[in-house]
């Protein structure tokens, strides 16, 4: 199965240059040129990621859509794409990876890919604790299987720059 991606950009050249990247390195990728039109396909289809550019046709359209995709049932992962990453550290930023354009698309890939694995995992957790109980023998001890399970695992934090991308590079390496 292929992983679907939204991309947002107003700039043709960075969304088409990027859908290209990422198609090729097997991504499914679709793409909007305006908040309003990645709000509408975030209610209206299923993502595993969206990646926004932070400032499109006002200042604060990027974060509309990362509010429009943390509202989405599906939960994808979150990216800011900026050329400005001083003002993508602002407080209303609410993106899981900040993304720094122009870059070199191989270290984009690698971020894509670590904040892919961190996202579903941390997704399966909380999925995990929140299931009920089930009847009978299954119940109890399923719960506490999926709490111990959950403890042993050490909770995703949002990371500096520096060391996401130290995590990142590690991360293709071992692969």
């Amino acid at each position: 199965m292929k992983r679907r991606i939204l991309l947002v950009d107003d700039e043709v050249a960075i969304l088409l240059t990027l859908q290209a990247v990422l198609e090729i390195n097997g991504f499914e990728v679709e793409t909007a040129a305006s908040a309003r039109e990645a709000k509408l396909k975030i209610r209206n289809n299923q993502y595993h990621m969206v990646i926004t550019d932070m400032r499109m046709e006002s200042e604060s359209a990027g974060n509309e859509v990362v509010i429009a995709a943390r509202k989405s049932p599906y939960r994808p992962a979150v990216a800011m794409l900026t050329a400005f990453p001083m003002g993508a550290e602002d407080e209303g930023n609410d993106a899981d990876e900040v993304l720094v354009k122009p870059m070199n698309t191989n270290d984009l890939l690698v971020q894509i890919e670590a904040l892919l694995v961190t996202h579903e995992d941390s997704k399966r957790r909380a999925e995990a604790l929140s299931q009920p109980a089930t009847a009978g023998a299954k119940g109890s001890a399923g719960k506490k299987a999926a709490e111990n399970s959950a403890r042993r695992q050490p909770p995703v934090e949002k990371k500096p720059a520096a060391r996401r991308k130290a995590s990142a590079s590690k991360l293709a390496s071992a692969h």
